[in-house]
């Protein structure tokens, strides 16, 4: 049965195909299209995706092979190196770049995806190899929306991503969230999600946090689940909206848009 850390970098392969399979084929014109991410074109995505996949390779190798990790310095380096690419040099790079990440995880024995821990720089401490796969699919795949939707308005969040990273999605909410949109406000939500099913309670306050399915709800929001992971990073804008997205309550759904200002 496959483990979660087998599950990730399945899902990150999936991904890199899917995204290789469009970005091989742009033209210049296509790279300096606006992205789904706010104020950057998209050959500025791939630029962020192929240097966060130097870095990661980087805080990879440095685990397999026992030696201290990437520091601010090189990462400052790799970003540096990156913005003065072209848009061409940016795509190109990127499916490199991404090439040798999703090789290297997949190289990784059964007795290294369970064992292995990796320091990624911004955590208290090393987390395994599952953590710091779905850190890289949590990015991945959200900036993967935001070149596809550059040419398609229905594009979606992978399935296999959205099914990886619903679960996770609470721990973001602080650093997605902006409370201080709501003025003073406060409501729990329902949360009802479906494709998968998920139920939550939404506590909008202060604090933004998922909680246990509260019993007398203030609202509710029903959307499929990969719209919800969506909204809580900021990619759900009026355009981009499916059917089936609905809010009740004292909360309408441009609230929530402004709330969750994304990355």
């Amino acid at each position: 049965m496959p483990t979660p850390a087998d599950q990730i970098i399945t899902a990150l392969r999936a991904g890199h195909e899917e995204l290789t399979a469009l970005v091989r084929d742009l033209k210049e014109d296509d790279l300096l299209r606006p992205s789904g991410a706010s104020e950057w074109q998209v050959s500025q995505v791939l630029s962020h995706l192929g240097s966060g996949a130097e870095i990661n390779l980087a805080s990879l190798d440095a685990a397999r092979t026992g030696t201290p990790g990437p520091d601010g310095d090189f990462n400052r380096g790799v970003w540096q190196r990156w913005d003065a690419m072209s848009p061409a040099e940016h795509a190109a790079g990127f499916l490199a770049a991404n090439e040798r990440l999703v090789e290297a995880y997949e190289a990784l024995d059964t007795e290294t995806r369970a064992s292995l821990r990796i320091d990624l720089g911004f955590l208290p401490e090393p987390v395994d190899v599952a953590t710091a796969g779905r850190f890289r699919l949590s990015e991945f795949a959200l900036h993967q929306w935001d070149v596809e939707v550059a040419f398609n308005p229905f594009a979606a969040v992978t399935p296999e991503a959205v099914t990886l990273l619903l679960d996770q999605i609470g721990g973001m909410l602080a650093w997605t969230g902006r409370p201080q949109e709501l003025a003073g406000r406060e409501a729990t939500l329902l949360l009802r999600l479906h494709a998968p099913e998920r139920t939550y309670g939404l506590r909008l306050g202060e604090r933004i946090e998922l909680t246990d399915a509260p019993e007398q709800p203030d609202g509710e929001l029903t959307a499929p689940a990969e719209a919800w992971l969506r909204l809580a990073t900021g990619r759900l804008g009026a355009q981009y909206t499916p059917d089936g997205v609905r809010a009740t309550g004292p909360v309408s759904l441009d609230d929530l848009r402004r709330v969750f200002a994304g990355f």
